[in-house]
């Protein structure tokens, strides 16, 4: 989630409806300065006993922070807490539980996108050797409970966990328990916005089924797939799901603006702390009448605090985010971006990838969605067919519009290799959470433990 580190005081008020949507139009940029942006949360416990380490303990959270700075990361502090670094590779900040993220540099290819990641990942494990530390590649806690999780001193977070319980069942397990892979696309207009959106909405679900890798929860099989994007399903109605709007004619950046409009608020920034707006409006905002800051108006970074509120599959900023994808290994995290750049950022592709989902009805969309955490690539779409029908034909897609992008390495290899990882899961027919639970009863005799030595970094 993202980190404020100004005080919101110092840039332009919003004056009008105008300037918001001006906000998504900026984005916009020619295709040679599109760039790919990757996220990747991961568990943080402690070796000895797999215990999720608090922040202040010694060897904990804070420790990790502070260690990493011997590699240039700078300290983002916020009322006297580290809560983030700053550096060449983008922002490393922490989720509420302590899972800890990399929000990467926006780069030109994947090669640099694979090199950041590896560079990231040797850093957090050299410095968690030392802290007896170590890092597990999941979409969910497999064995711990929400009371045994700490949390960590952000004051969004506080507001948040508030907030949560009166709007889904489901919303504290979303913040403590899970951890996701996501990828950040630019866009050259409004025009290819739209497209862009469509074709990634429509198939995030199957995204989620490439990547599901949470099957356990409590200790136990779930009898999901990926039970953190059934977590989705329950959080908050006002700010997740499938967004129909999106696929109705003359979508652009005013429609979403004014679904953002309608996004209950959470919070404001002001002096350093955060202010508890949770429920409020934010036209009420725009007018000057927000309960929490009455007679102000908010700023640009107000507007874009708000956007990163909303948690729909995927999310527009400046850019477009793909969320539908669980945490995971290594070679997982270089793949997502893979997929979503080969199907998004070459013409073709993206035509190609339109004309596979544009028959779909959005009844068809939502069930998929629905059905795709439990059932994975057994998930129907449409009358007789599932989604394991359709998931060689996109990753070919996604294959062809790597190869047709030609950014190639050192040794002269291109993107398309960054695949491999989903094209065997396609081949087998078998997730990686299906192989999980092959291990849990089969060699690791229902023994969750296994997990920390088989899937951390």
């Amino acid at each position: 989630m993202s980190t404020r580190t100004d005080t919101g005081g110092n840039d332009p008020v919003i004056e009008s409806r105008d300037q918001l949507i001006a906000a998504f139009a900026k984005g916009e940029k020619p295709k040679d300065r599109w760039r790919i942006g990757t996220e990747h949360e991961k568990f943080v416990y402690r070796r000895d006993d797999h215990r999720a380490p608090s922040y202040d303990e010694p060897g904990g959270i804070h420790a990790l922070l502070t260690g990493l700075t011997r590699y240039d990361w700078k300290p983002v502090e916020e009322n006297g807490h580290i809560i983030a670094l700053s550096g060449r590779d983008g922002t490393i900040s922490l989720e509420p539980a302590g899972q800890l993220e990399l929000s990467g540099a926006p780069l030109d290819n994947l090669h640099e996108t694979c090199a950041e990641t590896g560079r990231h990942l040797e850093q957090v494990k050299y410095v968690g050797d030392r802290l007896g530390l170590g890092f597990l590649g999941l979409g969910m806690w497999p064995d711990k409970s929400r009371e045994e999780l700490p949390v960590m001193p952000k004051g969004r977070y506080a507001i948040m966990l508030r907030h949560m319980p009166r709007v889904g069942s489901m919303g504290l397990d979303m913040m403590l328990r899970t951890c996701t892979i996501q990828t950040n696309l630019d866009y050259a207009s409004e025009a290819d916005m739209a497209q862009k959106f469509r074709v990634s909405l429509a198939l995030q679900p199957l995204a989620t089924a490439l990547f599901a890798n949470s099957p356990f929860t409590d200790g136990k099989p779930n009898g999901y797939l990926s039970y953190r994007s059934h977590i989705w399903s329950d959080t908050d109605p006002a700010r997740t799901g499938m967004l129909p709007f999106v696929f109705e004619d003359g979508f652009g950046y005013e429609r979403y603006a004014d679904y953002a409009l309608d996004v209950p608020m959470y919070f404001v920034f002001r002096d350093g702390k955060y202010i508890d707006a949770a429920g409020q409006s934010f036209r009420d905002f725009l007018d000057g009448r927000l309960p929490a800051l009455p007679g102000e108006k908010p700023t640009e970074k107000d507007w874009e605090d708000h956007l990163s509120t909303a948690f729909p599959e995927v999310r527009m900023k400046s850019f477009l985010e793909m969320r539908g994808a669980d945490g995971g290994p290594w070679g997982r995290i270089c793949a997502l971006p893979a997929l979503w750049v080969g199907l998004l950022y070459d013409q073709g592709a993206l035509d190609a990838a339109w004309d596979l989902v544009k028959d779909w009805t959005m009844d068809e969309r939502q069930a998929l969605r629905d059905s795709v955490p439990r059932l994975g690539l057994d998930a129907p779409i449409g009358a007789g067919r599932k989604l394991r029908d359709i998931a060689g034909e996109a990753l070919a897609i996604a294959r062809s519009g790597l190869a047709a992008r030609a950014r190639l390495n050192s040794v002269g290899d291109n993107e398309t290799g960054y695949l491999a990882a989903l094209e065997e899961v396609v081949a087998s027919g078998r997730t990686h959470a299906e192989r999980l639970l092959e291990r849990y009863h089969g060699e690791w005799h229902g023994d969750l433990g296994h997990v920390y030595a088989e899937e951390s970094f």
